[in-house]
């Protein structure tokens, strides 16, 4: 199959292959949103579950201190109870109610990076379902910089567990069509906010440890975060899946896609061309040539990231071939994701 997409500024390969959209829209507009929101929260109060945008991906929110909308959540998911719930609230004082400690570091941190993609692990205060935290006592907690996220947060009042609006393991969704495709009717509501501006999920730092641990990259980098508390290190393994995480994203299978993906080094191109073709598609970095060429840039690379993956999911291919990133700092996040999702091209070969 023949394509070419340049994410730099064209569409999605939707538009090349003639794809729908799924399911359509039915709530959630933009229009009316805060009777939306109104209608949102009364959902949630009543244990149902309400997908909503934030800056990083869709989340799938149910209410935190009532048991049966969290088992909701992980049985709409098809979630292992072993990986754990990241909890979102309004703001900093609603933060410090749901933890059973509030450290210095916390409110440095807060105060800088909220709202917006970091998460910090905290001791968990006792109203938290403690499924939510794979049984653990501690929780994430977060304040998400989305206009909508934060009207329906402020107007519900609590804490909203919220893990990425996908089936377990599968791509995280970034448009409120995404969640639609995939959950269906598992979900109650959607709150429809437009595509996520960051577009791969937050950084997860754990202060309940010394140093502190970066668990899962994100937006919010180890340098940034060092600069306000010192040294902190990063957790580069992965959580067997029989076990309780910490945070969501440590499992070695994750944000994977429907098709067989392999990962390649720009240095085996060649071999890869080899392999592509047919019901292939070959992501590459621009400028290098590609089925689809993603941005140079690794903020822009991570906002289309995921929409990539579900388009290629959406055409029906078999393999999908993607190039790694230089290995740096800036592109640690999505080497990451990318890492989850993928096996080495050199398992193939």
């Amino acid at each position: 199959m023949s394509l070419h997409v340049n994410r730099n500024g064209a569409g999605g390969i939707f538009d090349l292959l003639g794809c729908g959209g799924g399911a359509a829209m039915a709530n959630g507009t933009r229009t009316g949103m805060s009777s939306d929101i109104s209608k949102a929260v009364e959902i949630l109060r009543r244990g149902g579950l309400v997908a909503f945008p934030t800056e990083t991906v869709y989340g799938l929110g149910g209410d935190a201190t009532n048991a049966k909308a969290v088992a909701r959540i992980f049985a709409a998911k098809g979630r292992p109870r072993t990986n754990p719930l990241i909890v979102h609230v309004a703001d900093i004082e609603t933060a410090k109610k749901y933890s059973g400690e509030w450290p210095e570091e916390a409110q440095v941190l807060a105060e800088r990076f909220w709202p917006g993609p970091l998460t910090l692990i905290l001791p968990k205060a006792a109203a938290i379902v403690g499924q939510v935290t794979a049984g653990r006592n501690t929780v994430g907690l977060r304040v998400p910089n989305h206009a909508v996220a934060l009207e329906l947060l402020r107007e519900f009042g609590g804490a909203v567990a919220a893990p990425s609006a996908n089936r377990s393991t599968r791509v995280s969704p970034t448009t409120a069509r995404h969640v639609r495709d995939e959950l269906g009717e598992a979900v109650d509501f959607v709150l429809d906010g437009g595509a996520c501006s960051v577009g791969i999920e937050s950084t997860v730092l754990d202060l309940t440890v010394r140093p502190p641990m970066i668990l899962r990259p994100g937006a919010v980098s180890q340098r940034e975060i060092e600069e306000l508390i010192g040294s902190v290190g990063a957790f580069t393994g992965a959580v067997d899946a029989s076990m309780a995480a910490a945070s969501p994203g440590q499992q070695g299978v994750h944000y994977s896609p429907r098709a067989a993906a392999y990962r390649f080094d720009a240095a085996e191109l060649v071999r890869v061309k080899e392999y592509s073709g047919g019901k292939s598609v070959l992501i590459t970095i621009a400028p290098v040539a590609g089925d689809v060429q993603m941005p140079s840039n690794p903020e822009e690379y991570a906002r289309h990231f995921y929409a990539t993956l579900r388009d290629c999911d959406v055409g029906n291919f078999e393999t999908i071939f993607i190039q790694m990133p230089p290995d740096s700092p800036q592109w640690l996040a999505i080497r990451d994701r990318i890492t989850r999702a993928t096996r080495p091209f050199a398992e193939l070969a």
